[in-house]
C-alpha cells in the first residue's frame, strides 16, 4: 500500500475539511426494491426479513445490472475462501453504490467491484490474494479469546476488563470478522464452534464469575451482536450487571447501530435503554455503545437518528471501532472523511481503528505495521484530540497496543515484537509473561523482495512448528485455566 498526500489548492492543507450533510441513498434505484415504501424501510422486521443471504437473493435485488462474472466470482469465494456466510441487511446494502444511477445490463458491475463497503461485506474470490491468501501464522481464533474463557463465552484478557459474548450471531456478517471461529453459520472452509451450555446457564456462569472477581470493573457486552438478543433478555442481563458493586463501565458492542439502525429506533428498545441508563446513573456506572463503521458511505441520517436516540436515552457515549482494511479505508483522507462524518453528522466518537487480525484468507485486507504508523501520522492534527482515533494492533496474547508502541521491528521480514505489563487469565503462573516479547506479522506481500524470499523458504517449516507449538501451548493453557 502506498500512502500519498497532496496539497488542496483551496485550503493549502493536505486534507481539505468540508462539512458534508448526511444523505440516505435512494433504495429504489435497485430493481428488487423499486416498490419498497419508506414505512417498510423504517421497519426493523422488514429489514431483517429482506437481508441478502446468498447469490440468488443478490441477483433478485440487482437483476441484470450486474454481470454474471461477478455472481460467479462471489459463488467461488463462498465455496473456497469465505470464513463468514453472507448476511447483509438492506440498510447496509443500500450504502453500496450510493448516488450511482443504474444504466443498462451490467452497468453496475465495475462500480460494485470497486465499492469500499462491498469489499468487506461481500468479498469475492478475485479480491483475495493468490500468492499468500493466508499468513503462515494465521489462526481461526487469532486473539486466543477462547483460550481465555473463564466461563463459557466470558474472556478475561485484561486485568480489569472482560468480554462477554452473549450469543454467536449478528444482524450482519463482515468478511473480516475477528470472531469468525464462533460467530455465524459454518462455511465451506470453517466449521464454527458452538456454545455447549444453555443460554441461561451461560449467563448465570458469567454473573457468578463477575460477582467473585472484584478486580473486574469493565464489561464489554458483545457476541455476536447484542442487537440480536431480544431486548427483555438483554435488559435483564444489564440489570443484573448493574447490581454488582465492582462493575463501573458497561460497553454494548453492536454493528447494528450502523448496519441496522432501525433496531435501536424501536420504541421498546429506546424505552428499555432509558430505564437501564437511569439505573446506571444512579449507581455511578457509565454505559456506552460501541459500533463498527469502516467507511463514510455507511453513515446516513438513520444512523445519526439511532445514535441521537441512544444519547437521549442516557448512554454516556456512542463510539466507533473500525478496522483498517485495504480497498476500504487504508488511506488518510478516507479515514478522516469517516471520522468527520461520524463526529459531525452522527455524534459518534471516532475511537479505535484496529489492524485487521491474522485470520485465514485475510491477507488482501491487512496492512503492515509501518503503513499503520504512517496512517496514524497523517490523520493527526485535524480532529479534536478527544476525537482522534488511535490506530492499534491487537497482538496475540498481549492485547491492544498503539502501533508506535512496538519494542522492535524487522521491516524486512515483517516481524514486530511487543511487550506487555499484565498477565491474562491463563498466565497466573507464567514467569516470563511480563519480560518476554510477543510477535506480530505483516502481510508477506508488503515486504521487500528479500523478506518475501525468506518467507517462501521458511513458511512450510514455520507453519509445521507453529502447529506443534500450538498443540503444546493449548494443553498448557487449559491446565493453567483450570488452576485459575
Amino acid at each position: 500500500m502506498s500512502i500519498e498526500t497532496s496539497i488542496d489548492l483551496v485550503t493549502g492543507q493536505p486534507y481539505p475539511y468540508r462539512r458534508v450533510e448526511l444523505v440516505e441513498p435512494d433504495w429504489t434505484r435497485f430493481p428488487g426494491w423499486r416498490e419498497v415504501t419508506p414505512m417498510e424501510w423504517a421497519s426493523v422486521q422488514w429489514q431483517r426479513a429482506h437481508c441478502v443471504k446468498n447469490v440468488r437473493q443478490l441477483r433478485e435485488l440487482m437483476g441484470d445490472l450486474v454481470d454474471e462474472r461477478f455472481y460467479a466470482d462471489l459463488e467461488r469465494d463462498q465455496a473456497e475462501r469465505a470464513t463468514m456466510s453472507m448476511l447483509v441487511p438492506p440498510q447496509m446494502m443500500n450504502t453500496m453504490l450510493p448516488g450511482v444511477v443504474p444504466g443498462g445490463p451490467g452497468s453496475l458491475t465495475e462500480a460494485l467491484y470497486a465499492d469500499p463497503v462491498r469489499h468487506y461485506m461481500i468479498p469475492v474470490f478475485s479480491d483475495r490474494r493468490t500468492d499468500w491468501s493466508s499468513h503462515p501464522h494465521a489462526t481461526r481464533d487469532s486473539l486466543h479469546e477462547h483460550d481465555m474463557w473463564v466461563a463459557e463465552g466470558l474472556t478475561h484478557r485484561y486485568p480489569t476488563k472482560v468480554l462477554a459474548e452473549l450469543l454467536p450471531t449478528c444482524p450482519q456478517y463482515c468478511g473480516h470478522c475477528t470472531r469468525m471461529d464462533l460467530v455465524g453459520n459454518s462455511t465451506a472452509v470453517i466449521d464454527k464452534l458452538k456454545f455447549t451450555a444453555k443460554p441461561a446457564d451461560r449467563l448465570d456462569s458469567m454473573m457468578d464469575y463477575l460477582r467473585r472477581t472484584p478486580s473486574v470493573r469493565d464489561v464489554v457486552v458483545s457476541g455476536g451482536d447484542v442487537a440480536n438478543m431480544p431486548w427483555p433478555r438483554l435488559e435483564d442481563f444489564l440489570t443484573r450487571l448493574l447490581e454488582i458493586d465492582n462493575i463501573r463501565d458497561i460497553r454494548l458492542a453492536t454493528k447494528a447501530l450502523v448496519g441496522l439502525p432501525q433496531h435501536w429506533l424501536q420504541p421498546d428498545v429506546r424505552e428499555g435503554m432509558t430505564r437501564v441508563a437511569s439505573v446506571a446513573r444512579a449507581r455511578g456506572v457509565s454505559i456506552a455503545i460501541h459500533t463498527h463503521a469502516n467507511h463514510a458511505n455507511s453513515i446516513t441520517p438513520l444512523v445519526a437518528e439511532a445514535s441521537r436516540a441512544m444519547l437521549e436515552a442516557g448512554v454516556r457515549d456512542v463510539r466507533n471501532q473500525g478496522v483498517l482494511l485495504n480497498g476500504v479505508n487504508a488511506d488518510p483522507h478516507v479515514l478522516l472523511d469517516l471520522c468527520f462524518r461520524l463526529l459531525d453528522g452522527a455524534q459518534i466518537m471516532p475511537y479505535y481503528f484496529y489492524m485487521c487480525d491474522m485470520i485465514p484468507y485475510s491477507e488482501h485486507w491487512r496492512v503492515s505495521v509501518a503503513d499503520a504508523q504512517r496512517l496514524q501520522h497523517h490523520i493527526m492534527g485535524y480532529l479534536p484530540g478527544f476525537a482522534t482515533p488511535r490506530i492499534v494492533c491487537d497482538v496475540p496474547f498481549v492485547g491492544k497496543r498503539w502501533v508506535h508502541q512496538l519494542a522492535s521491528y524487522d521491516e524486512v521480514r515483517g516481524i514486530s515484537h511487543w511487550t506487555k505489563n499484565y498477565r491474562t487469565s491463563i498466565e497466573a503462573t507464567s514467569e516470563d509473561a511480563l519480560s518476554r516479547t510477543y510477535e506480530y506479522y505483516d502481510p508477506i506481500h508488503t515486504l521487500p523482495a528479500e523478506g518475501q524470499a525468506w518467507w517462501a523458504e521458511h513458511a512450510d517449516l514455520d507453519s509445521s512448528a507453529l502447529k506443534a507449538a500450538e498443540v503444546a501451548e493449548a494443553s498448557r493453557r487449559m491446565a493453567a485455566l483450570q488452576a485459575y
